[in-house]
């Protein structure tokens, strides 16, 4: 036998389900490109937050995994496309898809 759903249980799962990929987070493995708008090139850090290199805009990065600081910020761990690796960029400026 076959169950149905009420309208408004489909409606609601499928509005779910439209929230969840809407706000989906970027996944590691993603390809991103840097999208920094201030302009400058973005600043590569170790995980004391040290400046250990800077990415021009537009170069195309790979994420390797994603974390936060101490104050909540959100940070993502890339390397170039053929898996060198980079360091930590601010997460806000970098475009994933």
């Amino acid at each position: 036998m076959s169950q149905k759903l009420s309208p408004l249980t489909g409606l609601t799962l499928a509005a779910f389900a439209a929230v969840l990929a809407w706000g989906a987070p970027a996944l590691a493995g993603d390809r991103c490109k840097v999208t920094d708008p201030t302009g400058t090139p973005l600043n590569i850090r170790d995980i004391h937050k040290n400046i250990i290199g800077k990415i021009e805009n537009g170069r195309i990065v790979m994420v390797q995994r994603y974390g936060e600081d101490d104050a909540g910020k959100p940070w993502a761990y890339v390397t170039t496309q053929g898996g060198k690796r980079l360091g930590w960029v601010y997460r806000e400026f970098i475009s994933c898809y």
